[in-house]
């Protein structure tokens, strides 16, 4: 069978979508079903698949998903209610849209490695601190259970 000439195929819009916490590790089928449940939890199932949305690209940070066109905007709903991913807490922000792949990921920003940095005492509990980027600290408290995450910027840890 040959293939739909351009003028013929339906259009496609991509949205990028930032990953809270960093380096959290999904694949992308994990996020293509927290983002559908989110999806048809707000839409229901003939909402959702009116978006024919699809995660094209996922990395620690970032993720890029299809959508058809003039449904960015239902999408965009459907992200911003993600809590969860499998069995971790985290969000997805929405960036940016644009009708090509290439355009998002040259709006990717360079990552930069996190650094651990030492432990931090904040009102007798003790964190781990990592830094993210050049200015933001994440405060991690150790345990398995109720882990707290703190954000500071490096004015704040020292005036502690």
């Amino acid at each position: 069978m040959k293939a739909l000439p351009p003028t013929l195929r339906p259009d496609k819009r991509y949205v990028l979508g930032r990953i809270v916490p960093h380096n959290s590790s999904f694949d992308g089928k994990e996020l293509y079903y927290a983002i559908y449940d989110a999806a048809v939890s707000l839409f229901g199932d003939s909402g959702a698949y009116e978006l024919s949305m699809s995660v094209v690209f996922s990395n620690p940070e970032w993720v890029i998903i299809r959508c058809s066109r003039k449904s960015e905007l239902k999408l965009r709903a459907a992200v911003a209610t993600v809590n969860r991913v499998g069995k971790k807490d985290c969000a997805i922000r929405c960036v940016a849209t644009s009708g090509t792949i290439a355009a998002l990921k040259r709006k990717i920003p360079p990552s930069f490695p996190a650094k651990i940095i030492g432990d931090v005492e904040i009102e007798s509990t003790l964190y781990s601190s990592v830094s993210v980027s050049q200015e933001k600290v994440d405060l991690y408290k150790e345990g398995i259970k109720h882990q707290d995450i703190l954000y500071f910027t490096r004015e704040d840890l020292e005036e502690l």
